[in-house]
Parts: C-alpha cells; structure tokens; sequence
C-alpha cells in the first residue's frame, strides 16, 4: 500500500503561481495530478513517470509543468498563470505501472490516491 500526501495548495489571484507537491510512500513508476471543482467530474491535469515522460490535459497545457523527483519519491505541480476556472481540489494519483494517455487520463485506472488540496484563484 502506498500513501500520498499532498501539500502546497492555496489562495492565488489569476494571473498568479502556485507549486503542489505530492509524497509517496513508496516507489510507484506513475504519478498523476488531478483535479475536481465542485460539482464536475475529476478531470486528468497531468502524469509522469520515472523516465520523465509527461502527458498534460488540453485545459492547462502550457501553463502547468509537472515534474519529479524520483530518489525523494516525490512528484511536483508547478502552476503558472493560473485561471479562476483552475479553481479546485487537486488530488495526487499513482499506478505502479504506465499505459495509453486515453488510459491514465482517467481516474478508475489509477491504484492510490491522496486526500487532496484546496487550490482557489481568485478573479
């Protein structure tokens, strides 16, 4: 079993940045954030493995940068240019293997999960 834990989250003015780091227990080869407002689904903000390989979701696509830190197992959410609409809680997610972005771009394929923080940008 591996646990996650989140931090960095937040009150941010658009326009603004915002680091999320996330802690793994243990060693998983994927790691992935994503993020849910109230009242929508969770929607797949990135993912990366140990050989540095990214996907990104279309809505934060060149403003969001996630990164990794493979020996401290922990994986980072550099956020810039932040949008009202990025408002939400961001959830760390892990899988101990990697597969099609169609398949990690969806929360049911991940194994473990964190308990989320507040992200709120302010307009």
């Amino acid at each position: 079993q591996v646990q996650l834990v989140e931090s960095g989250g937040g009150l941010v003015q658009a326009g603004g940045s915002l680091r999320l780091s996330c802690t793994a227990s243990g060693r998983t080869f994927s790691m992935a954030w994503f993020r849910q407002a109230p009242g929508k689904e969770r929607e797949f903000v990135a993912v990366t493995n140990w050989a540095g390989v990214t996907y990104y979701g279309e809505s934060v696509e060149g403003r969001f940068l996630i990164s990794r830190d493979s020996p401290k197992n922990t994986m980072y959410l550099q956020m810039t240019s932040l949008k009202p609409e990025d408002t939400a809680v961001y959830y760390c997610a892990a899988h101990p293997g990697w597969s099609s972005v169609q398949d990690m771009g969806v929360p049911q394929w991940y194994d473990y999960w964190g308990q989320g923080t507040q992200v709120t940008v302010s307009s």
